[in-house]
């Protein structure tokens, strides 16, 4: 993730100012719709970390994406790219998600896979999550292929890698100390 601290500085100002503004729920389905957007698209991802492209012209082309979004979701919008940020707004919306499920008692579990999760498995690792945190729990499955298999499991600030290139990374590291 780019930039943890300070996506999660920004998303607890926007929930707070969206609680302040009572549209804390509309801003959470902003943030659903803009998390999902940057993810699906590869094209706008390298337009947000692109050094090349300007940031008025990244400022201009997320409103035009986002334009039937609350005022605060265009404020944070602006807020990000009039301080070179921009490239954060993904992983703020995570956050945002992330802090508001739990303001509402729930937790948001992100589970990166290689390959989508089934529906069984879903199933289990819901159960599991409830179990280990007592809070009811939402599932976020992230594809990347990069972890070759196995899974890594993020609930707030708690993370298991359970994933083969991990396992890897391990071994690898095991052997030339070895040496």
């Amino acid at each position: 993730m780019v930039d943890s601290r300070a996506a999660i500085r920004y998303a607890k100002a926007v929930l707070d100012f969206a609680v302040e503004k009572k549209s804390a729920d509309k801003v959470e389905g902003d943030m659903r719709n803009i998390a999902a957007t940057i993810a699906e698209s590869k094209d706008l991802q390298l337009l947000l970390s692109s050094p090349v492209v300007k940031g008025e012209t990244k400022k201009n082309s997320l409103k035009e994406i986002f334009k039937g979004g609350q005022e605060i979701t265009i404020g944070l919008i602006n807020t990000l790219a009039d301080n070179k940020r921009v490239d954060l707004l993904q992983e703020v919306a995570y956050k945002y998600i992330i802090q508001y499920e739990k303001m509402k008692g729930e937790d948001v579990a992100m589970v990166t896979t290689a390959v989508p999760l089934t529906a069984a498995l879903e199933k289990q690792i819901l159960a599991k999550v409830k179990e280990l945190t007592g809070n009811k729990v939402t599932l976020e499955n992230k594809i990347d292929e990069s972890i070759v298999g196995g899974f890594i499991l993020r609930v707030g600030d708690l993370q298991y890698d359970a994933s083969v290139a991990n396992k890897l990374n391990t071994l690898k590291r095991e052997f030339t100390n070895s040496l």
